[in-house]
């Protein structure tokens, strides 16, 4: 079993955080209820990440920044969007900003610490 497949499911994990906490501050710092308004942020993005990982098979190589990484960002942030805007949540451009940058950070992110840890590990010879 490639260290990849064993990886999925702490990737995916780290998306969903990526995506629960981007609502949850989100919602924190605009004083909404929190029970009433998790469901209605949360579920565009997820949404759209769980398609992001679908349609790019993110599982074969779920720590890559690139091409898996970018990918899922891109479609878990613009696919989002379009199903917030969809859905008649609105997308003010400072939201667009904000989910933009935030994600790419976050969902980039973790997985550039992976690399960084892995090019930091000695190489054993095989």
């Amino acid at each position: 079993m490639s260290s990849a497949r064993v990886l999925v499911w702490p990737a995916v994990l780290a998306d969903a955080a990526c995506v629960l906490v981007f609502a949850v501050t989100g919602i924190a710092s605009h004083d909404g209820s929190m029970i009433t308004a998790l469901g209605r942020v949360v579920w565009p993005f997820a949404l759209a990440a769980a398609l992001g990982w679908a349609l790019t098979r993110a599982w074969r190589e779920p720590t890559r920044i690139w091409p898996t990484g970018v990918l899922v960002w891109f479609m878990t942030v613009f696919g989002g969007l379009a199903l917030r805007d969809v859905s008649g949540q609105g997308v003010a451009w400072t939201f667009v900003l904000v989910t933009t940058l935030f994600l790419a950070l976050t969902m980039l992110g973790w997985r550039g610490v992976v690399a960084a840890v892995r090019r930091a590990r000695p190489r054993t010879p095989a």
